[in-house]
C-alpha cells in the first residue's frame, strides 16, 4: 500500500549529508524498502511519537475544569 501512494506521487529532492544518506539506504536495506519509503515510515513514526507524548502529557488546569464541569 505504502509502495503505491509512493510511485503515484510526484516526488521532490531533499540534500542531506553523506553521513546520514549512507546510514538511510543501510536501514532501507535492511528494512527491505527503498529509500523513499523508509522516509516515508520514519515521518510517519515521529509523527507517532509526538501523538503519543501529546496524550500522554498532564492535562493543563483549564481541561481539568473542562472536563470536571457540571453540565446540568
Amino acid at each position: 500500500m505504502l509502495i503505491c501512494m509512493l510511485i503515484s506521487m510526484p516526488s521532490t529532492s531533499v540534500r542531506i549529508d553523506r553521513t546520514t544518506h549512507e546510514e538511510l539506504k543501510r536501514l532501507a536495506n535492511r528494512l527491505g524498502k527503498t529509500v523513499g519509503e523508509t522516509v516515508a515510515l520514519a515521518v510517519r513514526r515521529l509523527r507517532q511519537e509526538r501523538v503519543g507524548r501529546e496524550l500522554t502529557a498532564p492535562l493543563s488546569q483549564e481541561e481539568i475544569e473542562w472536563l470536571d464541569a457540571d453540565l446540568g
